[in-house]
């Protein structure tokens, strides 16, 4: 199916995904998903509940495979490829993105609650049961770099809808930032956490030294999207607004938006860090 893994399509906190072609030659995605124990029971029973999800933001579960400890997902194959694609930038003196920032803005809005982006991996939500809006959880489970602190972390809480928030706020300032959140390869200390240094920035009231030659207009839509993607990564789940305020925020004035706290890499009760694993990367999110 997958021509002995020849093309990989991305990597996401669950597994590698492959582009493979079915029998009839429709295209697919295949998730190889991370070595698991168990009799299998488990996975069936997630795969059951997937199965019965169906959403336009949501992309279609076609099928699965699960030989002893091996097992896989097969997905409807997203042509385009994932969001980073066409957001990062990969000649640091590329003048603009590749998409326009109207365009941003709209996938922005679409992913928050309309029809053209697609959600590839949302494996933590088959952990919750559905009556609970809060949860506690004994070991880090996501897509690496988009984690909510109160994931990692029980000094912020219990996991909840707002961690999803933090994980879309994340994710909005990759797109405006061009590049992964946490980038050890930059040429200043200062720019490696992307959400603190754009913060001084916008704070100071500077221009942001985004992109060269945007009009007014594409300055004002970077400057909403830099402050709602950092009112949703705060580190107080009260702090993080719903995602029906997210699309308000969206789709209002700037002048009606405020500054938000400075999103800190610190533990509100302990001094330490991020733990090394998450100074990584991955990105599932795709876009018709």
């Amino acid at each position: 199916m997958t021509n002995s893994f020849k093309e990989k399509l991305g990597q996401g906190g669950y597994g590698e995904v492959y582009k493979g072609k079915l029998l009839d030659g429709r295209l697919v995605a295949v998730k190889f998903l991370n070595a698991s124990k168990g009799n299998g029971e488990e996975f069936i029973n997630e795969v059951a509940s997937i199965s019965k999800t169906s959403h336009v933001n949501i992309v279609t579960l076609l099928g699965f495979c699960l030989e002893g400890h091996k097992r896989a997902l097969i997905y409807e194959f997203m042509p385009n490829g994932s969001l980073e694609k066409f957001t990062y930038k990969d000649n640091p003196s590329q003048p603009t993105p590749h998409l326009k920032w109207e365009k941003l803005l709209q996938i922005s809005i679409g992913i928050a609650r309309d029809i053209c982006p697609k959600i590839a991996d949302f494996g933590l939500a088959k952990l919750c049961p559905r009556k609970d809006s809060i949860i506690s959880m004994t070991n880090a489970r996501g897509t690496i770099g988009y984690i909510a602190p109160e994931v990692y972390n029980r000094n912020f809480g219990g996991v909840s809808s707002k961690s999803d928030v933090y994980s879309y706020g994340m994710m909005i300032l990759e797109m405006v930032g061009g590049r992964k959140n946490i980038k050890v390869g930059v040429s200043r200390t200062s720019e490696i956490y992307f959400p603190d240094w754009i913060y001084k920035h916008l704070k100071l009231g500077s221009n942001l030294p985004l992109w060269e030659d945007i009009t007014n207009e594409e300055n004002e839509i970077a400057r909403k999207l830099i402050m709602v993607g950092l009112w949703c990564i705060q580190n107080k789940q009260s702090d993080r607004p719903s995602m029906s305020k997210v699309i308000e925020m969206m789709e209002g004035s700037f002048e009606a938006l405020h500054i938000p706290p400075n999103p800190s890499m610190f533990s509100p009760e302990s001094p330490e860090r991020l733990p090394n694993e998450l100074l990584a990367e991955s990105s599932t999110t795709s876009v018709e």
